[in-house]
């Protein structure tokens, strides 16, 4: 995979990876969730280096010291080149805001693409369809830390979770049937769509912005 080095030091090539990880406090309450999804993701059809996440998790306490003063509830972001290369910084975090159902999907798609190279899709489209939440993912995908989360969420007040490639095109195409929409985001958490909100995304969100509330109680 090459050298891993502290932002400042080298010129980072072309980005292959970037990856966008939502602070609590100062603090990364899924870091370990998200050291696990970078560990299976592709840089040029390799996988990244156990030597880069090992970096990686050395350098988040590092990074947070030095850099979350400014922006204790910002965005920690690592950006790994085609040669292998990582920087990591802090910055600001900015919403999205209340976008619909369409705006959500179309983030989702490009994401999806982004997972064609890497292998791993940082923003996955939800929907609730009746008692069951659908995760717009191929069954043979690998998760996201934020995805991990929220399935465990769902697993936690019983709700079903299954697997469904295709979700944000069909969304787009007019073609899904569903109740409730959601953007599963490391950066956001869970989005929920301004025109398809409901009771079950809802709730996932709130337990998400619990685990931030819980990160700022321990620091």
């Amino acid at each position: 995979m090459g050298d891993v080095r502290d932002q400042g030091h080298f010129e980072l090539g072309a980005p292959a990876i970037v990856c966008r990880w939502r602070l609590s406090d100062g603090g990364l309450p899924l870091e370990n969730r998200h050291l696990r999804a970078l560990s299976r993701r592709m840089v040029c059809g390799r996988a990244v280096s156990t030597q880069l996440v090992a970096w990686a998790k050395q350098h988040i306490e590092w990074t947070l010291r030095d850099g979350s003063a400014l922006n204790p509830n910002g965005v920690l972001m690592i950006v790994v080149d085609e040669r292998g290369q990582a920087a990591m910084t802090v910055g600001p975090y900015e919403p999205i805001g209340s976008p619909s159902a369409a705006a959500l999907a179309r983030r989702a798609l490009a994401s999806s693409r982004e997972a064609s190279e890497t292998g791993v899709a940082p923003e996955t489209l939800w929907v609730a369809r009746g008692d069951t939440l659908v995760c717009g993912m191929g069954v043979a995908e690998d998760a996201s830390g934020a995805v991990t989360l929220v399935c465990d969420l769902a697993n936690t007040v019983g709700i079903t979770v299954i697997r469904e490639d295709g979700v944000a095109r069909r969304l787009l195409g007019g073609t899904l049937d569903y109740d409730e929409a959601f953007l599963v985001s490391d950066e956001h958490g869970v989005v929920c769509a301004a025109d398809a909100a409901g009771p079950r995304g809802a709730r996932l969100a709130e337990g998400y912005e619990r685990l931030l509330a819980a990160q700022k109680k321990k620091r």
